[in-house]
Formats: C-alpha cells, structure tokens, sequence
C-alpha cells in the first residue's frame, strides 16, 4: 500500500510541474510576441511580474525548446522572438499576460466549398491542426497550418454546419 502512495505522490508531481512548465513556456510566448526584450534579465523579470519564479538555466532550456532567436530591429536593437518571425504578428497594444493565456488559440472560422479557413490567435495554428488531425474527424480529408491560419479540406457532400459540430468537441469556444 505505501508503495502506491509514492506512485501516487510522484506522479501528481511530475503532472503538476508538466503543468506549470506548459504555463510559463505560453506566458514566455505571450511575452515575447507583446514586448521588445533583448536580455534574459528582461525576460527572467518579466516572468517574475506574472508569477514565475525560475534560474537563467531554466530559462535558457525554455529559449532552446521554443526555438527562441534574436532578431534586429529597425533601430540595431537585437530582440528575442519567436519561430517564423515573418508569420508571426507581433501585438502592437499587449494585454496583461495572464488576460492573454484565458483566451483560447481559436479566433474564427470560414468555408468556400469544400474548404475551410480556421484563424486562430499567432502560434496556435499548427497544434489546433495536429489535434484535427488526430481526432479522425470523418468530415475532414487533412489539413495544412501555418502560424495563424488553418487550411482545411472537407469531403464532398458534408455541410458546413455539419464540420463545425464536429470540430466543436475539439477545438474550445468553437460553435
């Protein structure tokens, strides 16, 4: 029986540092996307605003998954920013951080035939798709994503409304 409580223990750790770690990496997005921050100081601080106590290593780890580079800016500034800078729309009036991590990735949907265009808030795009395409969503052939757009095709013969019903149990807030 003690056995069993230590699985227990260390699995609801590991679950609940997985998601703290899932948290800071969307508010380390979020920040990046809304300010111009050139130093890890910078970043470590503003970390720190939104709760998110962590060591420079900790950090540097976060920068290295993410994929995190430094860009010039128009004055020879060097700034961080995120993968596919060009796609990636900067947020010129950022919100409060912890306002921006409730709002869910899905801005919008619209059909042309047998196609479909899902816009979605920068960064969410490609795992809004890859959660499409692993549901196995019958109405759907595939789909293509970029940073903030998803390309989807639809088999012939299935209603619009039909897709929305259907992508509504996996993707939140659509209706």
């Amino acid at each position: 029986m003690q056995s069993f409580y230590y699985f227990c223990i260390r699995f609801l750790n590991k679950y609940t540092n997985m998601k703290v770690k899932n948290n800071r990496l969307e508010a380390l997005r979020l920040i990046i996307s809304s300010q111009q921050l050139g130093s890890q100081d910078e970043l470590l601080n503003a970390l720190q605003k939104e709760g998110f106590k962590l060591t420079q290593a900790t950090l540097s780890r976060d920068l290295k998954q993410l994929k995190v580079a430094k860009a010039a800016t128009m004055g020879g500034n060097y700034i961080y920013v995120l993968p596919n800078d060009t796609m990636y729309k900067r947020v010129s009036t950022p919100s409060n951080i912890r306002e921006m991590m409730q709002v869910p990735g899905f801005v919008s949907i619209n059909f042309s035939g047998n196609m479909g265009v899902i816009k979605t808030r920068p960064g969410y795009a490609s795992s809004i798709a890859w959660n499409i395409d692993n549901s196995d969503v019958p109405q759907i052939i595939g789909t293509i994503a970029g940073d903030d757009t998803i390309f989807i095709v639809i088999k012939e013969g299935i209603r619009h409304q039909e897709v929305v019903e259907a992508l509504s149990d996996i993707v939140p807030n659509m209706r």
